[in-house]
């Protein structure tokens, strides 16, 4: 079994065109849901703590 850590300090290779684009494209998929994710969830604690607030009183 080859030791992955030997590869560490070695240059790095160039990846295809194609290859970097879809990663990229994965990646900002990914940020855009975790955006919208905490959007969500934010409005959402912001309701219910609101909600809370205004039976208090």
């Amino acid at each position: 079994m080859d030791n992955p850590f030997k590869h560490i300090n070695q240059p790095l290779k160039e990846v295809p065109p194609e290859l970097k684009a879809k990663v990229m494209h994965d990646i900002a998929m990914a940020k855009l849901l975790m955006d919208i994710a905490e959007l969500f969830s934010y409005n959402f604690g912001y309701i219910i703590e609101s909600i809370s607030s205004k039976r208090k009183k």
